[in-house]
């Protein structure tokens, strides 16, 4: 291993990336050679700082000084690092698929490196996390540039128009601040369950090219975040047909697969979810409303909204979504989604499991401002948000929509082929 080759890589694809590119997608490269001698070092780098934080350094705020356990931190430190590099294993599988579809080659080292060297940005400005209150500003710059150097880097490493490298960095960042998020909502479900029950994990077997294994528990987070690496692939096989075929609508589902979309499900009517919103509430009138259903990628999605107001300052949006084809991705989100409070001088946010669906809330007493919204059925998204007497009063906006029917309507639309 050449940390000193390492070093000028990640000293080039930052400083002077332009002329870096070429050169990266000359060089003759494995999925494995990738891994051990670049993506493995500089993954772990982040990953060690947030340990370094978390539980040496520990975090400041809200009139509190706070520590992760090491014991805890450790184990997170070992999941976030392997998630790490499997998110990046799956959106690599998810970029060298879609690359026919932007007028690209399809090679799956040269789409791995593509992640690897756009990913060097986020990856570096994440050990910034250990600064105090800058480093999230930094992070956020690196993960900026890590696009843009995505963006520069299709047209030579995919071999696509250099038109169409727009499109394709931005379908390849939505997919991928998806699969970060949840990832980031394991780490945090895994290490909660870790430090309460000391439990393990262990049976599903992944084998790598060069013979390395992973074992897992094809029942736990991992094993499913797995199970969705197996899923991309598959879905960019018959992605692969489809446009041999040139099927469009084929297209477009195997698109949606890849993000995680169940395409046997479709999303209710907009009609359906504005019936939905009450004409009042309380002493509030219900003004402006809308209601829509958008599909992209596959992946559907049915919104509807509205504003309530009176003439004693209070103002309140309502809101009631089906995330439809996304209901996998809810339901691990919401199994995953570890619970927490934070309490300020002026106000809360907390997140929490209420008559078994998942809850969030926050309030600014000073603004007399805040959010209250619910998961029901780990598909539907009810939220009220605004200025309101109290917190009460926006959980009474959620409670004016009739939960135990929009449960009823969990399996609606859902077909079995």
């Amino acid at each position: 291993m050449d940390f000193g080759k390492i070093l000028a890589r990640i000293k080039a694809i930052l400083l002077t990336p332009k002329t870096e590119w070429p050169v990266i997608a000359a060089e003759p490269d494995t999925v494995s050679g990738l891994f051990r001698g670049y993506i493995a070092i500089v993954a772990a780098l982040p990953v060690i700082a947030h340990f370094i934080k978390g539980s040496l350094i520990g975090y400041s705020g809200w009139g509190m000084h706070l520590h992760s356990p090491v014991g805890m931190g450790l184990v997170g430190m070992v999941v976030h690092y392997l998630l790490a590099l499997l998110v990046a294993y799956v959106v690599a599988l998810i970029v060298n698929a879609l690359a026919p579809t932007f007028g690209g080659q399809k090679d799956p080292v040269q789409a791995l490196k593509t992640v690897a060297y756009a990913w060097t940005a986020g990856w570096i400005a994440g050990i910034a996390v250990i600064l105090p209150w800058l480093g999230w500003l930094v992070t956020l710059a690196g993960v900026i540039y890590g696009i843009y150097l995505f963006y520069l880097g299709l047209p030579h490493t995919m071999r696509c128009p250099p038109d169409k490298a727009g499109g394709y960095t931005a379908v390849a960042i939505i997919i991928t601040i998806v699969l970060s998020w949840i990832a980031a909502l394991i780490v945090g479900g895994i290490v909660g369950t870790a430090a309460l029950t000391g439990t393990s994990m262990g049976t599903m077997h992944i084998t790598g090219s060069d013979g390395t294994q992973v074992t897992l528990d094809a029942n736990s987070s991992l094993g499913k975040l797995a199970a969705m690496g197996e899923q991309a692939q598959q879905a960019s096989k018959e992605l692969a047909a489809a446009q041999k075929s040139g099927d469009t609508a084929a297209q477009q589902a195997a698109m949606g697969k890849m993000a995680g979309a169940d395409g046997r499900v479709q999303s209710l009517p907009p009609d359906t979810i504005k019936a939905m919103l009450p004409d009042s509430l309380g002493s509030m009138k219900r003004g402006e409303w809308s209601a829509s259903r958008n599909t992209a990628m596959g992946v559907q999605l049915t919104t509807a909204h509205a504003t309530y107001s009176d003439d004693q300052g209070h103002n309140v949006q309502l809101e009631v979504s089906d995330t439809g084809s996304m209901r996998g991705m809810m339901a691990m989100a919401s199994a995953m989604a570890p619970e927490s409070e934070q309490q300020t001088d002026h106000g809360y946010e907390k997140t929490y499991t209420n008559n078994g669906r998942l809850a969030h809330e926050e309030w600014d007493t000073s603004a007399r401002r805040g959010e209250y919204g619910v998961i029901v059925a780990q598909r539907f998204s009810v939220k009220a948000s605004g200025n309101a007497d109290s917190i009460d009063q926006l959980k009474q906006a959620v409670g004016s929509v009739d939960l135990d029917k929009l449960e009823s309507l969990k399996n609606e639309g859902v077909t079995s082929h």
